[in-house]
């Protein structure tokens, strides 16, 4: 017994699959969606319209410098750039601490260390600042020349023995 189809078979290659992506309604929803969010931005953010009175005072300076600790190629440390014998180093330290403003976050403390001279010399250092109760002490150091750049021409050793200037 044969069965026959609807329509006799005729129209079988009238109705191919379309094997393309028509990204048009998806293109209109990413735009729909786009104008909702830069519309509902600005409102999300909560917060009271006030009106600041004017002042001549100058900014507070919420970044200051830290404080730089050097130790040479000979050992010798140095705060900034005047020589400071190590059991003076946190005295020094607290009188610049008393000199801030009330409330001022504590100054960060960084040491640089000669790469010449022993690892222990620097701890002993960073030692004797952290028992003094100072504890945002960080070491600094160079960073390396990214791979295919000249090397950095380094300057003749100082005539006299100060350190260099902090490189950042």
């Amino acid at each position: 017994m044969a069965m026959s189809m609807p329509g006799g078979g005729r129209g079988r290659g009238r109705y191919k699959p379309m094997a393309e992506i028509n990204v048009t309604p998806m293109v209109d929803v990413m735009l729909v969606l786009l104008i909702i969010f830069m519309v509902a931005a600005p409102l999300m953010t909560v917060g009271v319209p006030v009106d600041l009175p004017k002042t001549a005072a100058a900014p507070i300076n919420q970044d200051n410098e830290p404080i730089t600790i050097s130790v040479n190629p000979e050992g010798k440390v140095f705060l900034q750039e005047t020589e400071v014998e190590l059991p003076n180093l946190v005295e020094q330290l607290r009188a610049i601490a008393r000199n801030q403003p009330a409330g001022a976050p504590e100054r960060r403390i960084f040491v640089r260390g000669d790469k010449a001279i022993s690892y222990g010399r620097v701890m002993e250092v960073m030692g004797t600042i952290n028992a003094g109760g100072f504890s945002r002490v960080a070491l600094l150091a160079e960073q390396p020349a990214p791979a295919g750049a000249p090397a950095p021409a380094r300057p003749a050793a100082p005539a006299r023995n100060t350190p260099r200037a902090p490189q950042r």
